[in-house]
């Protein structure tokens, strides 16, 4: 069954509902009056009656009954009628005739007719057949009035009921299907372009925003995903139109390399040991370059659980591997850290603050110090080079940027652009300045997190 469906019949079942709890209560309603209002008489009758019987000293003279004694009559405990007669007895009137039930109102049918029924005790009376007293009795005073008038504005009453019901029915049917029609149209309209989409992967497209109900916010928000899915595509397109452009370099130079390797048998064995060289460089541009580009498209994916682990113990290794880089130059690097606990992949964490120590060692000048503190969950790497230019510094982080002054400096400037998305990644942060004392400064900021129990995180802290 259809959305729409379902909530034409919900919304049918539920006015059907209505309609009939209204006929019904309308129909008891009209009822209950006219009974009442027959009632009323045969109470008022029966106070007289009641009253007569009283100021006669409470006799009744016996006469025999028959069915034109249909209005009322009076019976003993025994089920003897004294006067009156044709009313159906039962063992509720000869208790009331005992005096051990109260009265009541009952419906009863005779000689195939409809009456309402009023049965009421007496008390004692003075049964007297012809001029002589018979005996004292207990009795009951049975009271009938025919119900037909009332049984013919029922019947009408039933039949207009009924009439109603069936409109208000048609009506709810009808109702039902015009508001889910119009309610569903913004509905039908965002289907429609989901469908669009899919058929044409153009995320282009913006439905109108709507009003403040729940379907215009259902409407901003398929806006705000075609929006972030554009992004991406336009990211990805990007990165695939920048990767290409990085990648003809070093592969014109292989190509050209390998060229001359057809004339290897030509050349001196200094020039092949330079030829090597090339080759050997190129291709290492070429697989730094892919693993940059693999990190990247990467994004914010976690193939691993995050674990928690001592940001300055893995801040204490990089700084071990880029020494060893930074012996060639002379360029050495300092550190000052205090226990810090983080919680991300620590994999893509090493890998940005590797990134950041290469860029400092890439500008630092021969013989000078790169400035590292670890303290909190911010890294700081400061360098004294010749910092970075105030037009570069908004840019520093944008994939394959690379300011004049590093044009002649190998890389594919990916490096801090991954520093950039891992640091947002993991709920982090990175900043890039100039130092008042020269050079450039990084920070690198990561949420802590309490020190764990022992076998709870990758590493145990440092015993002190």
């Amino acid at each position: 069954m259809t959305f729409r469906s379902r909530l034409v019949l919900v919304a049918a079942v539920a006015v059907v509902v209505a309609v009939l709890a209204s006929a019904a209560a309308s129909y008891v309603a009209a009822r209950n009056s006219l009974l009442g209002s027959i009632d009323g008489t045969l109470r008022t009758d029966a106070r007289a009656t009641v009253q007569s019987l009283q100021a006669h000293t409470g006799r009744l003279q016996r006469r025999g009954g028959g069915l034109g004694y249909q209005d009322y009559q009076f019976v003993t405990p025994s089920g003897a009628v004294i006067t009156g007669g044709g009313i159906p007895q039962s063992t509720s009137v000869r208790r009331v005739a005992a005096g051990s039930a109260p009265s009541f109102y009952t419906d009863v049918t005779i000689t195939g007719a409809h009456y309402r029924e009023l049965v009421v005790s007496v008390g004692s009376v003075v049964v007297f057949t012809g001029p002589l007293p018979a005996g004292t009795t207990r009795a009951a005073l049975q009271l009938v009035l025919p119900l037909s008038s009332v049984d013919s504005q029922l019947r009408h009453l039933r039949l207009i009921l009924v009439g109603v019901a069936v409109l208000g029915v048609a009506l709810a049917l009808a109702l039902a299907w015009l508001v889910s029609r119009t309610a569903l149209v913004p509905l039908d309209e965002l289907t429609a372009a989901v469908e669009r989409v899919a058929a044409t992967t153009d995320v282009s497209e913006r439905l109108d925003p709507g009003g403040a109900d729940e379907l215009g916010r259902l409407r901003r928000a398929f806006n705000h995903l075609l929006s972030a899915l554009q992004r991406s595509q336009d990211a990805q397109r990007q990165l695939v139109l920048d990767a290409g452009h990085e990648l003809r370099t070093p592969l014109t130079s292989l190509r050209t390399n390998l060229e001359v390797v057809r004339r290897l048998d030509r050349l001196s064995p200094e020039e092949r040991e330079v030829l090597i060289d090339d080759l050997l460089t190129q291709m290492n541009e070429l697989t730094a370059l892919v693993r940059d580009l693999s990190e990247l498209a990467r994004g914010e994916q976690r193939p691993t659980p995050p674990r928690v682990f001592r940001l300055d113990s893995l801040v204490e290794d990089a700084i071990a591997v880029a020494t060893t880089h930074g012996r060639s130059r002379d360029v050495a690097f300092s550190l000052s850290s205090s226990p810090t606990w983080v919680r991300g992949q620590r994999d893509r964490i090493d890998r940005a603050i590797g990134n950041l120590l290469d860029n400092a060692l890439k500008w630092s000048p021969t013989g000078g110090v790169v400035e590292v503190t670890c303290h909190g969950g911010v890294v700081t790497v400061r360098d004294h080079g010749p910092g970075i230019a105030e037009e570069d510094l908004p840019h520093v982080f944008d994939r394959f940027y690379r300011a004049p002054a590093a044009r002649a400096q190998p890389g594919s400037g990916l490096g801090l652009a991954i520093v950039a998305q891992v640091a947002q990644a993991e709920g982090g942060s990175v900043w890039a300045g100039r130092d008042p004392g020269g050079g450039a400064i990084f920070r690198f900021q990561l949420p802590t997190v309490p020190q764990p129990p022992p076998g709870d995180a990758d590493e145990e802290p440092d015993d002190e």
